[in-house]
């Protein structure tokens, strides 16, 4: 068995279009859901959303290349070459055949879908584009990530709902950690931004009208955001021999399925998770010192991750930062997970615990240390960074700071 580190980083995000720029404004608390500019459709009743405003493909690909990249491959492919390049690593030879490509997604080519389903049935279009499925296909930005990184090893689609992105980085740290790979690029990406989605979500009655209160008194629940993130996993043994700066070391990975309800969150479904990736990693609750929650907004998520946290980690609980980044981007769905995991990475890198931001006070149900609406200075050690999906279906990574 391998110890497994990271070496690289990449994000696009409604608050910044790389890692720096999403570092900075996840500390300053800045409110990444705001009006849509995406849907410009009078029947959309959701006005705020996780946009990613001022992306332009054309600044990352030429015409040529955007006829097969749906926007969810776009993000994907432009935080693959951040993390790549952050990596300083060149993947040929034996190594790029043994470099898995895993992303996450919770829908893939929702714009694809979209444009094509317009055409059909509002402009009465007989034909579609001739590569509308290979952009829409949900295996498109790991696939698409393979071919412009020249990673040849295991290259795959997981999608698990919001645990889609956490599940790829958690089966990416199993495979180089017992030798199938050498190296991972890992991560999700979401770009689900669409008039018919949307629609979806309004009709579920499980969006806020304004903003995101993560674990707040007065939550009226989520918001749909979209972006990607991605991480460069590689063996110790690889990492050091080529000089690289190691960022952090994925400590463990746990998951779990509620088998119970497509919807309704089961706190011992999370607690399976939670204890498996302490297990894992060898940790006990004690020596956890942050949790990147799940903390979507919703009454019934918040309520069950924080009777989750406290039967997991018992007395430690009250004890530990916890802090939803969601309440800055919104529910990136597939991409969520990945865009928690780097933000989880950069707190053990800069001591600093981003905040939970529109926090209005305390719910007698929920009442943790959720680091409120101000970021906080801390040494952090050890971290866990929870996913928890519909369908029941949970994962949980457990990341600490590098130690030779």
């Amino acid at each position: 068995m391998h110890r497994v580190v990271i070496t690289g980083l990449g994000a696009v995000t409604p608050i910044g279009h790389d890692v720096p720029t999403f570092w900075d404004e996840l500390k300053k608390g800045t409110e990444g859901v705001r009006p849509v500019e995406l849907i410009k459709d009078p029947r959309l009743n959701q006005k705020t959303l996780g946009e990613v405003k001022g992306f332009d493909p054309l600044k990352h690909f030429d015409d040529r290349e955007l006829n097969l990249l749906d926007r969810v491959s776009q993000f994907a492919v432009v935080c693959a070459r951040q993390a790549i390049a952050q990596a300083g690593i060149t993947f040929d030879g034996e190594l790029a055949d043994r470099t898995a490509a895993i992303i996450g997604t919770g829908i893939g080519g929702q714009t694809t879908a979209d444009d094509s389903f317009r055409r059909l049935y509002e402009e009465k279009a007989t034909r579609v584009y001739p590569l509308t499925i290979p952009k829409l296909m949900a295996n498109a930005p790991a696939s698409q990530i393979s071919m412009y990184c020249n990673l040849r090893g295991p290259s795959f689609a997981i999608s698990s709902a919001c645990a889609s992105a956490t599940h790829a980085i958690g089966v990416s740290y199993q495979m180089v950690k017992s030798g199938i790979a050498r190296a991972a690029v890992a991560g999700g990406a979401e770009a689900c931004l669409t008039l018919g989605s949307i629609k979806g979500w309004e009709a579920m009655r499980v969006m806020s009208p304004d903003k995101v209160r993560p674990f707040s008194k007065d939550r009226k629940g989520m918001i749909i955001g979209e972006g990607a993130a991605v991480v460069v996993l590689e063996t110790e043994e690889d990492a050091r021999k080529r000089g690289a700066d190691i960022l952090a070391e994925v400590a463990g990975f746990g998951m779990s399925a509620d088998a119970k309800d497509l919807t309704a969150p089961d706190v011992n479904g999370m607690v399976r998770a939670l204890k498996g990736a302490l297990d894992d990693a060898g940790l006990n609750p004690s020596d956890v010192q942050y949790v990147n929650a799940h903390g979507t907004g919703t009454t019934a998520n918040d309520r069950t991750e924080t009777q989750a946290l406290k039967a997991a980690f018992g007395d430690a609980a009250i004890k530990i930062p916890v802090s939803a980044t969601k309440s800055m981007i919104g529910h990136a769905l597939g991409a969520a997970g990945a865009l928690e995991f780097v933000a989880t990475m950069l707190t053990l890198r800069q001591g600093v615990i981003p905040p939970t931001i529109n926090y209005l006070g305390p719910d007698p149900e929920c009442d943790l240390d959720y680091v409120p609406n101000t970021a906080r200075d801390a040494k952090v050690d050890v971290a866990i960074s929870n996913s928890f999906a519909f369908g029941g279906l949970n994962a949980v990574l457990a990341v600490k700071s590098y130690r030779p």
